[in-house]
């Protein structure tokens, strides 16, 4: 069979060139058709105003997959491990002269020039290059030191169903509400929910961190389905609230971006009203969400009214007891963090006060 040729997208004022426009990214579902590589492109395209807003000028990692999803495909951790999908942080040779970089540090204190979508014609391009999800920082350029958001991230854990998340979501908006701040919710595109709060950025990434642990911390005072327990072993069947997604170099799944999973989800701003009514995340998708953006509009369209102070949260992680909690495995040893080992390994004596294994 004779290869398809290019395809062009428009965007704006630009035109984007789409190679291998049939190649299929998603396969059919019982709720969504064989989905290829020009539609996921044509997806982009259509909400791509819509998502700047949330993505627009910030650093930008791709999660590309070049041939495509399939179930049972994986996504490579960058440890030297194999996968069908990668993440790009670095902007690959090649790139169009209108695309833009930004120099961000890694925690190793590495540097490297990251996309940094500036028009919607950006997002085409990058999906034209196999990215399904994009991965932006809490921060915007020139200030890339000082996050402009918080993250919460709802996670699901064994046992736990997205019933269990929705009612931890609204648990979380009261919270944010009686600390005079306003959350902004969203799917994950899998069974999660996301709430972002814009902030000032005058905070460093460990404020930031510790922000959302003390937030965590009331939330498991106010229901006893929530836990901040770093270690899957101690988490049990409740709501992980991940708190190291607030870390230099750790990134949650833009608005309006895909998700490699069947049906090709969308990570979906909502109300909180319809948030409430959502019986399976996995409705909104490629097919539906621009329908569903054009009649509704953008949920988060006043996130940017006002920015409110970290202050209240701050307060909490001061004052409410279990002290500081472990940053993820790639990180270099932080101060006070507890020993990097399990729980059910641990041995008490073997481990010093700074997490330094003794000799017995």
């Amino acid at each position: 069979m004779a290869k398809a040729a290019a395809a062009m997208v428009t965007v704006g004022d630009r035109e984007v060139r789409v190679s291998s426009p049939d190649r299929v990214i998603y396969e059919a579902t019982d709720r969504t058709p064989e989905v290829s590589k020009l539609m996921v492109c044509e997806y982009v395209a259509a909400v791509g105003e819509t998502m700047m807003r949330s993505i627009g000028e910030r650093p930008t990692a791709m999660e590309r997959w070049p041939d495509g999803y399939r179930e049972g495909m994986r996504l490579s951790t960058g440890y030297g491990d194999d996968g069908d999908g990668f993440y790009q942080k670095r902007l690959p040779k090649g790139a169009p002269d209108f695309i833009e970089t930004v120099a961000i540090t890694f925690p190793s204190g590495r540097t490297a020039s990251e996309l940094c979508p500036h028009e919607p014609a950006a997002l085409v391009w990058a999906a034209q290059m196999g990215t399904l999800t994009f991965h932006p920082w809490p921060v915007r350029r020139p200030d890339v030191d000082h996050p402009d958001e918080l993250r919460i991230d709802l996670d699901p854990q064994p046992g736990t169903d997205f019933s269990d998340v929705l009612r931890v979501a609204d648990v979380a908006r009261q919270t944010l509400a009686d600390l005079g701040l306003r959350g902004f919710p969203k799917t994950s595109g899998n069974r999660g929910v996301h709430i972002y709060v814009r902030i000032e950025p005058r905070w460093s990434f460990e404020d930031v961190r510790h922000a959302a642990i003390g937030f965590g911390r009331e939330l498991e005072r106010r229901d006893d389905g929530v836990t901040t327990a770093w270690w899957k072993e101690e988490r049990g069947a409740r709501v992980f609230v991940d708190y190291n997604q607030n870390n230099r170099d750790r990134t949650i799944a833009s608005a309006y971006s895909l998700r490699a999973k069947k049906g090709a989800p969308v990570s979906t701003p909502l109300t909180w009203e319809r948030l409430s009514q959502v019986e399976d995340p996995a409705e909104f998708n490629l097919v539906t969400v621009p329908e569903f953006l054009a009649a509704d509009g953008d949920p988060w369209a006043e996130m940017d009214d006002v920015s409110f102070s970290l202050e209240p949260l701050l307060e909490l992680w001061e004052t409410l007891p279990g002290g500081e909690l472990n940053f993820p495995p790639d990180y270099p040893k932080m101060p006070g963090e507890p020993p990097r080992v399990q729980p059910s390994k641990k041995v008490a004596e073997h481990w010093d006060e700074d997490g330094n294994r003794v000799e017995s």
